[in-house]
């Protein structure tokens, strides 16, 4: 991996270019970087924002210069270079692995057939390629706790629906493109649904609301519809 680069971006933000790709490494250091930059956190930062390759910090300019009495780029600069040294030099893999159960019965999964269809593969070996790898969460979006999750195989890509739906429900496990996610809430959506799982992604009472975070490993592990009714009743789900 080419050397990580802080750029400023405008006048009230500068972006770390962590990776020119997003893969799993890619993540394990944007993970890292941010979270050694809310541990070492300064006054007149205001937000950190994380992308597939990129993190990007917002600060105050005015608040900063008060401060600090020099350039804020100069200054945040000087804060980020180590952490993003000791980000390069970093092998350890301290990613949560979570397995989140999915059923991937055709009443849960409505594109199962279609998608298997495009593919000219049998469901079942569409299920055991869609579960039988790890998959990285690039980062959280679209919808509150909705994880982008890197590391499809090409096999199984498939392009977005052209009329979406206006209504998924929630736990809905779609393919879209080269990605694969989890819908956590009931919203529309043009992913190719093919799976259900019966966790709740987005808990809001929960003092960390997302089940899933930026860097975790994710595994799905294929359950019959009695195994998801029996985990949908249960009151840890």
């Amino acid at each position: 991996m080419g050397k990580i680069k802080i750029k400023s971006f405008g006048d009230s933000a500068v972006i770390i270019k962590v990776g020119e790709q997003s893969n799993i490494e890619t993540s394990q250091r944007i993970k890292i970087i941010s979270e050694q930059i809310d541990q070492q956190r300064f006054d007149g930062l205001t937000e950190v924002v994380l992308g597939l390759t990129t993190i990007t910090i917002y600060y105050n300019p005015f608040a900063m210069y008060q401060l600090y009495g020099e350039s804020p780029f100069r200054f945040i600069h000087e804060k980020l270079t180590p952490i993003v040294n000791k980000a390069v030099y970093y092998r350890e893999n301290n990613s949560r692995i979570m397995t989140i159960p999915v059923c991937y019965e055709e009443e849960l999964g409505p594109d199962l057939e279609a998608v298997s269809i495009y593919h000219q593969i049998s469901k079942a070996e569409l299920i055991a390629l869609h579960s039988g790898q790890d998959y990285v969460v690039h980062m959280i979006g679209f919808a509150p706790g909705f994880p982008y999750l890197g590391g499809l195989c090409k096999e199984i890509a498939t392009p977005r629906k052209a009329s979406p739906r206006t209504r998924i429900p929630a736990g809905s496990v779609g393919i879209g493109g080269e990605q694969t996610g989890i819908y956590p809430i009931e919203s529309p959506g043009g992913w190719n649904i093919i799976g259900k799982t019966p966790l709740k992604l987005f808990r809001p009472d929960d003092e960390i609301p997302s089940l899933l975070r930026a860097g975790d490993i994710v595994r799905f592990q294929p359950i019959t519809f009695k195994e998801f009714q029996s985990l949908k009743g249960a009151a840890s789900f």
